[in-house]
């Protein structure tokens, strides 16, 4: 019975009660009654043909009101009144109805695991701040009231703790205009100034700036090889910010000793730019939530280095907001790369 369609069970019924109504008057003859060839063949005939239209007409309504409720629940937004089901017994509406309402269940179970995911990213966000401010806030809290304490007249303690609580609060101030920018990027009020501008020279101005930076480490900055000028289409500043933070980090995670090259690629309109380097390199597992915000591959790692851990996440907006994406490969202990790409300029 459950496999076959609304219009087969209502003519199964109706067949039923003709027969049924049939026997009843076949039995009166046999007991003598004469009831008449024509009423034994056509009122049984009848009887079952007005049962399946008053049958057909009640249960189609009572479907149709319940199967509306149903779909003005699971399309809550999205129904209205000039989107009545008309139901035709020839359709097997309970199938109709069980793959909405599984269809309906699937989009739920979608949004309710995207809102946990987002749950716990923000969970995790806030964690990640309340980490990354509450250390030079407590630093700052603790030179102060060493000063209070009686530091502020001792000449060779005051002034070596008002520069270290200069540089906690240049690092509050830092996260503080990272997760700003980030901001702007997020809801695209940040507009580009396109420029065409020559990248090896910027990045050999990046190299100039970092130079003590690697010299510290022993870490060589260089090119590939000898490029000749290179022009893209971009905000010049902005790629600068990318380029800086992505040599700041090879040379924070470098190992000592080694080196940080940059290379370019040029396919027809683009322009593909690499920031390789030979250190410690990262784990597979990490790389798909390498460029969000505050994620680190150690939870220790680059909070000494006085960066505000928003720096590949604040890069992976700046490359898009161009059009184009950045990508990571890495492999543990022999280094890591960085890629992405550039709309060709004019010379």
């Amino acid at each position: 019975m459950k496999n076959l369609r609304p219009y087969q069970i209502l003519l199964a019924g109706s067949a039923i009660i003709g027969f049924a109504l049939f026997c009843i008057i076949l039995a009166l003859e046999l007991f003598g009654i004469d009831v008449g060839i024509y009423c034994m063949l056509f009122l049984p005939l009848g009887v079952a043909v007005i049962s399946y239209a008053v049958f057909h007409f009640f249960i189609k309504r009572f479907l149709t009101q319940r199967l509306n409720l149903l779909y003005r629940s699971i399309r809550k937004g999205k129904f209205d009144s000039s989107q009545n089901v008309d139901l035709k017994m020839t359709e097997d509406v309970m199938v109709i109805a069980e793959e909405e309402s599984a269809l309906w269940t699937e989009e739920k179970n979608e949004e309710i695991s995207e809102l946990k995911e987002q749950a716990n990213f923000r969970r995790e966000f806030l964690g990640n701040l309340a980490h990354e401010l509450k250390t030079p806030v407590f630093s700052v809290q603790g030179y102060i009231l060493t000063l209070l304490d009686g530091g502020l007249e001792d000449e060779q303690v005051n002034r070596k703790f008002l520069e270290r609580a200069s540089k906690a609060t240049d690092r509050i101030s830092s996260i503080l205009d990272d997760l700003d920018q980030l901001m702007k990027f997020e809801v695209n009020e940040i507009k580009l100034e396109l420029t065409n501008f020559n990248i090896k020279e910027l990045v050999q101005e990046i190299f100039e700036d970092l130079e003590q930076k690697a010299n510290k480490r022993k870490i060589s900055l260089k090119f590939a090889r000898d490029f000749d000028p290179i022009f893209v289409e971009g905000d010049k500043v902005k790629i600068g910010q990318v380029l800086t933070n992505l040599i700041s980090n090879s040379i924070a995670y470098g190992n000592e000793g080694g080196e940080t090259s940059v290379r370019f690629y040029i396919f027809n309109d683009i322009i593909t730019v690499e920031v390789s380097d030979n250190g410690l390199g990262i784990d597979e597992s990490h790389l798909p939530r390498l460029f969000e915000r505050f994620y680190r591959v150690e939870k220790s790692r680059n909070r000494n280095e006085g960066g505000s851990g928003l720096g590949l996440a604040i890069a992976k907006h700046i490359i898009e907001s161009h059009g184009q994406t950045i990508t990571v490969r890495s492999t543990p202990g022999i280094g890591s790369t960085f890629t992405f790409g550039m709309d060709k300029g004019k010379k």
